[in-house]
């Protein structure tokens, strides 16, 4: 089982940190994702973040990824996974 913050991204439409679309930052174990939606289906609580002025979102699941849809799909079971493109 893994661990997920999940912040808004406010630097979104600047160089490296995804389109104006991608609103959300999902930190999987501490690695960096970007996407445009979430699914969350398990429980979530909210805490500050390590600088003590934000907040994220903690739950702690298995994440898949809609590429097609740029989602991030976080449950408590481990799903397929979806194929990569070509």
């Amino acid at each position: 089982m893994n661990t997920y913050q999940i912040r808004f991204n406010k630097a979104r439409g600047q160089a490296g940190r995804g389109s104006m679309d991608h609103v959300w930052r999902v930190f999987e174990n501490g690695k960096e994702f970007l996407f445009k939606n979430l699914n969350i289906t398990t429980p979530i609580k909210s805490e500050k973040d390590a600088n003590g002025q934000d907040y994220n979102i903690i739950c702690q699941g298995y994440m898949t990824i809609d590429r097609d849809t740029s989602t991030a799909v976080i449950t408590a079971k481990v799903k397929k996974k979806i194929p990569e493109p070509a």
